[in-house]
């Protein structure tokens, strides 16, 4: 039978022992509790210490448990996904010794949200017609296309091909500064993922405070109507801020 451990999902500034009900990672529904130490806690559930299970599933309840502390704590700073402690003393005594950057970050999150935004072009042939109409050197190429014969017509399709190809790059980027320029007049910070398809032109999280959250829900209205029949935009959150603080712990400093 496999040892238990303590599996991590993030870190809280608090001096008193909390539960968050039997929610913890895994088939057993271990109960969800912290362990402290200089006024910081680590929240924790039971797990055992054999090798870790990678899954959408085990993923998707990490993120829940971090969501449950949100709803008590401003602060939460998430722990890197499959983190296992092998004793509470190991947790005491990490918080402990990386108590001054623990901290430091608590304060950048204290009192943030993150918000994730993907906008979708919801007619592919539409865009690719105004990039026709825009890019002057597709113009020339297709007009080069009509006049061409044998093996040069085949040059040009290709030619055409990457024009087109670069001409949507430059568009999805345009388009995606645009909205982002729009959304960051109420964010702490952006940062920009890689985008999924051809329809895809931005992938964003923002750092938000909580209070400004509805300000920030008035401007999705806005782009949603002033975009509407052209764009479709995939609003998420509150999450927690993966995308901007998310805590490593190697395995090596838990020997310390």
């Amino acid at each position: 039978m496999s040892q238990d451990g303590y599996y991590i999902y993030g870190i809280i500034r608090s001096a008193q022992d909390r539960y968050f009900g039997p929610i913890g990672i895994g088939p057993r529904g271990d109960e969800v509790r912290t362990i402290g130490a200089d006024n910081l806690s680590m929240v924790v559930s039971h797990h055992p210490l054999a090798k870790f299970a990678v899954s959408r599933e085990n993923l998707i309840a990490h993120e829940r448990v971090i969501e449950e502390v949100m709803k008590e704590f401003d602060s939460v700073l998430p722990v890197r996904f499959g983190t296992i402690a092998s004793s509470a003393d190991e947790v005491r005594n990490l918080l402990e010794r990386r108590s001054g950057e623990f901290k430091n970050l608590l304060n950048a999150v204290d009192h943030k949200i993150e918000l994730g935004v993907k906008a979708i072009w919801k007619d592919l042939k539409t865009i690719y017609r105004e990039i026709a109409v825009e890019d002057k050197d597709i113009k020339r190429a297709q007009e080069e296309l009509r006049n061409a014969k044998g093996k040069r017509n085949f040059g040009v399709q290709l030619e055409i091909g990457k024009l087109v190809e670069d001409a949507l790059a430059r568009k999805k980027e345009k388009e995606r500064d645009g909205v982002a320029q729009t959304l960051r007049k109420i964010a702490f910070d952006c940062k920009l993922t890689k985008t999924s398809g051809e329809a895809m032109f931005m992938n964003a999280s923002f750092l938000v405070n909580k209070g400004r959250e509805k300000e920030f829900d008035n401007l999705m209205e806005d782009l949603t109507d002033l975009h509407r029949g052209r764009i479709q935009f995939l609003y998420a959150g509150p999450l927690p801020v993966f995308n901007f603080v998310n805590v490593e712990i190697h395995p090596e400093e838990w020997e310390k």
